[in-house]
């Protein structure tokens, strides 16, 4: 649990994903399209993909991926961010994160 602690606390926004999964993909154009670099961990790519998958089900996610965190607090799946956006109130919290558009 402490090294899925560590990678989502390293960057502004951070999404765990698995390279097959079509929602973690969505979300990083979501977050793409609001100017928002996220850092993404393909776990499916890591020797210990199981350990991060019961780790994130163990800080509160309702699949293991995507799980998308922002100023390494837990924000939660697909869900949880299209309904953010929707209501207005995802812009403002990834407005830190932002790159700086010319």
């Amino acid at each position: 649990m402490d090294k899925v602690v560590r990678m989502s606390s390293d960057k502004g926004v951070v999404i765990f994903s698995k390279s097959s999964c079509c929602l973690s993909y969505a979300v990083q154009v979501l977050f793409q399209d609001l100017g928002v670099h996220p850092t993404v961990h393909e776990i499916d790519k890591d020797p210990e993909c199981r350990e991060i998958e019961k780790a994130l089900m163990r800080l509160g996610c309702s699949t293991p991926v995507p799980a998308i965190f922002v100023g390494g607090e837990l924000i939660g799946s697909t869900n949880e961010v299209m309904s953010l956006h929707l209501s207005g109130s995802l812009v403002p919290l990834v407005k830190p994160f932002q790159a700086n558009l010319c």
